[in-house]
């Protein structure tokens, strides 16, 4: 039995969870807000039905409720966490929708509303990277000042064949755009991709992770493919059904995928919650816990990273 101590805490690589302890010296827990935006690929500019993944939620189906103020949500969602456990501080993640699709005043008045609360440590804000004027950027660099502020990009894949499919509705030089401008303000940005879009082979897959690999981010998210109910993707995949991951052949590839990133990249998620009443496929996404001790198992047996060991 190994009972040697992984590098990086109680994970065999440079976790989320490991790199705000080594920061804060405690764990920090994210409180999702919905800070009652719409989308662009929603309200008729680029689109009216939305990506073609995208739940009703604008996936913020586990956010808080829009309608009570972002103070409200966050106290609502801190005396939730803190029935269960004692807890020290918070990611302020404004998750729902595009949050920063909005008149720049009200973006002024909710981020600083998140950033202000005593409890928050993080402001973390999902978004697109066409919804990034210079005078946005230039709002979240003068908060950065305060507190760190994290924005968190949807790219999914760097193919524009399956960009125009799920109807991503921007150009990969846009995302390169956002992040250049983002990273000349020193603001942390995270990379959503989504893994087991129809018509990506493993091959582009890695070509869409190891080219984030390559860029200048500070964190990603692997998202496995979710098929929700009531979205387009669904009604493609009921007419048309494509071959899903099993959980073998996921979390394989994950660990495949995670030889590609650098430590220097925290990784964010491995695999992804979707609301079980709305999922159609796959089911086996429902146990996350045993999605990720597969993940973990696997990575200790090959007990290798980016030629390192994992355990000393």
């Amino acid at each position: 039995m190994n009972t040697k101590q992984p590098l990086w805490g109680d994970k065999p690589y440079v976790s989320l969870d490991y790199t705000l302890k080594q920061q804060y010296g405690h764990k920090v827990y994210r409180i999702a807000l919905d800070g009652g935006m719409t989308c662009p690929n929603r309200d008729g500019s680029l689109s009216d039905r939305g990506c073609i993944f995208c739940s009703a939620g604008g996936s913020g189906d586990f956010a808080g409720d829009r309608r009570l103020s972002i103070t409200e949500q966050l106290n609502q969602g801190i005396a939730n966490l803190e029935k269960k456990r004692p807890c020290e501080g918070y990611i302020a993640y404004f998750q729902a929708y595009t949050n920063t699709y909005a008149p720049l005043p009200y973006l002024r008045k909710i981020f600083t509303e998140a950033i202000s609360h005593p409890k928050v440590h993080i402001l973390s804000i999902g978004t697109r990277p066409d919804c990034l004027p210079a005078d946005v950027v230039a709002l979240l660099a003068e908060l950065n000042a305060i507190k760190p502020v994290w924005v968190e990009l949807g790219l999914q894949t760097i193919h524009e064949a399956t960009a125009t499919y799920i109807r991503r509705g921007y150009p990969l030089s846009c995302f390169e755009d956002a992040l250049l401008r983002l990273r000349k303000e020193d603001l942390t940005v995270i990379v959503h991709v989504i893994l087991g879009l129809p018509g990506e082979p493993k091959e582009d897959m890695e070509a869409t992770v190891s080219y984030l690999a390559h860029s200048d981010i500070q964190g990603i998210k692997l998202q496995l493919l979710h098929i929700l109910k009531g979205t387009d993707l669904a009604t493609d995949y009921e007419k048309h059904p494509f071959l899903l991951f099993t959980q073998d052949e996921y979390c394989d590839f994950i660990c495949h995928l995670l030889e590609l990133l650098p430590p220097t990249i925290a990784i964010h998620r491995l695999t992804g919650d979707g609301p079980s009443k709305d999922l159609i496929a796959p089911m086996w996404s429902t146990n996350k816990r045993s999605v990720l001790n597969q993940i973990h198992r696997t990575l200790k047996e090959q007990n290798t990273w980016q030629g390192r060991r994992f355990y000393e």
